[in-house]
């Protein structure tokens, strides 16, 4: 079980109201959010193996080199010598660290690479992968990974994550017309706003999907550009034509990268905390006694209720 750990605890901190407090005032909505999350997936899947992946750089230069749009709107600072600051909620960013401490304390695996996303982090993991994964994430560009053959499904959480939407091939062919590897080609096609990707002007998600559907791949839609007797209309022809420098350099962007240098670390879910008095500590500091027990009770291989 591979976690998109920024976008769940996103949701846990809009999910979970900002009166949850520590004792000195301090919001840890985010945090107990997130522990109450993963607590519920491990009563729910117990999974063997479960890795928390990390945003070491949430908008690698990189990918904004190759379009300099990509998740633009979304920054606070710019760093040239380092990864770019991203426009956080204030309450937010200071519960970050505590959510990395916790994680730590429990020895639940946390993985991050430098110049990469949490995205490719997951996306090499899945490639190296023996056996089945559930990647949970509320982000849908990680359907691209969706692969029945392999095992490989996403848990895209609907509400809270008591209702989780698993993602097949049936599921992406059923909403989007395409299979995994086609979901990426889709999003480059129709664009995305909150990533900022511009798309081929004119070519939205039915669209792109029909072109999809009729010539296979985005390397079979640009032949079909060159190919008079291909049956794209004089408008299609045309957009597409003029999106050429981006269809050339978006690929890269939307995909996830399969070969990240991944630190040494082990994956296995911890039956107990790997530093109990160091967790106590957390625990009481913050004001997560609860959420951390039920964790705790969950990872031993009960099912406490909610």
């Amino acid at each position: 079980m591979l976690l998109d750990t920024a976008s769940l605890y996103f949701r846990a901190y809009y999910g979970v109201p900002d009166s949850v407090r520590a004792p000195d005032g301090t919001p840890v909505n985010a945090v107990r959010g997130l522990l109450e999350f993963i607590t519920r997936l491990v009563q729910d899947h117990r999974p063997d193996e479960l890795v928390a992946c990390m945003d070491a750089d949430w908008r690698p230069h990189w990918r904004v080199e190759l379009i300099p749009s990509y998740k633009a709107h979304r920054v606070a600072v710019e760093t040239p010598a380092g990864p770019d600051e991203e426009e956080v909620p204030d309450t937010l960013s200071p519960q970050v660290p505590v959510i990395e401490d916790v994680l730590d304390a429990f020895g639940i695996a946390r993985v991050g690479v430098a110049g990469y996303e949490a995205d490719d982090v997951i996306g090499t993991l899945t490639a190296r992968a023996s056996g089945p994964v559930d990647i949970v994430t509320g982000d849908r560009d990680l359907y691209q990974l969706v692969d029945d053959a392999r095992g490989i499904r996403v848990l895209y959480p609907l509400k809270g994550v008591g209702t989780m939407q698993s993602t097949d091939e049936a599921v992406l062919r059923g909403k989007y017309g395409v299979d995994g590897p086609g979901y990426a080609d889709l999003a480059l096609l129709r664009g995305d706003p909150s990533d900022g990707l511009p798309g081929v002007p004119g070519i939205g998600e039915k669209t792109a999907a029909k072109l999809l559907a009729a010539h296979g791949d985005l390397a079979g839609i640009m032949a079909a550009v060159d190919d008079p007797a291909s049956g794209l209309t004089p408008a299609q022809r045309r957009r597409l034509d003029e999106a050429r420098p981006y269809l050339a350099v978006a690929p890269k962007v939307v995909r996830v990268a399969d070969d990240v240098p991944l630190p040494g670390f082990d994956p296995a879910l911890p039956r107990e905390p790997r530093d109990p008095a160091g967790l106590d500590g957390l625990a009481a500091r913050w004001g997560l006694g609860r959420a951390v027990g039920r964790l705790r009770t969950g990872l031993a291989g009960a099912n406490p209720p909610l």
